[in-house]
């Protein structure tokens, strides 16, 4: 699917007083119960989540849906720029919340717990500029180590349970 043309050249970014329902119908998409749903799971999430970690959200929120419906909608609202992904150390999407529109932050992926976190106070610079010709559309800067929990001397079995 490509993004809506008629689009405002800057809508509303999600974090937005708009509800879930005024935000896609702003984007000119249908208003479905998953996408309502999935863009107010990610709402309420203060680091990405992976398709498991959303279904276990919607689930918990009774709201019933396909994995097939759950993957679309992700999808969609990675593509009207509402949400975005990052690949996890395994490879697997997880999602966020765009919160402010041309925000760019970093990712730190802890190798000890798996987590992924966002670093809001991290913003990715690029050195230097691109060779003629080229455009740049998006850039990621996902870093990896131990987070702090992970490193605090208290560490110890109790949070290597969320693995």
């Amino acid at each position: 699917m490509a993004a809506n043309p008629s689009a405002p050249a800057h809508p509303p970014s999600a974090a937005h007083d708009a509800s879930a329902r005024e935000l896609i119908a702003a984007r000119g998409g249908r208003v479905t119960r998953t996408r309502v749903a999935v863009l107010e799971v990610l709402r309420a999430s203060h680091q990405p989540l992976n398709h498991d970690q959303i279904c276990s959200a919607l689930e918990g929120a009774g709201e019933h849906h396909d994995r097939v419906t759950l993957y679309r909608a992700l999808d969609w609202l990675v593509e009207q720029d509402i949400a975005t992904r990052v690949a996890g150390s395994d490879r697997a999407w997880k999602f966020e919340l765009v919160r402010h529109h041309g925000h760019r932050h970093a990712h730190f992926h802890c190798q000890r717990c798996g987590r992924v976190l966002c670093l809001e106070e991290v913003e990715p610079a690029l050195c230097g500029a691109l060779p003629s010709g080229f455009s740049l559309a998006q850039a990621e800067l996902v870093l990896h180590g131990a987070c702090a929990d992970c490193n605090a001397p208290e560490a110890g079995t109790e949070h290597q349970a969320c693995l």
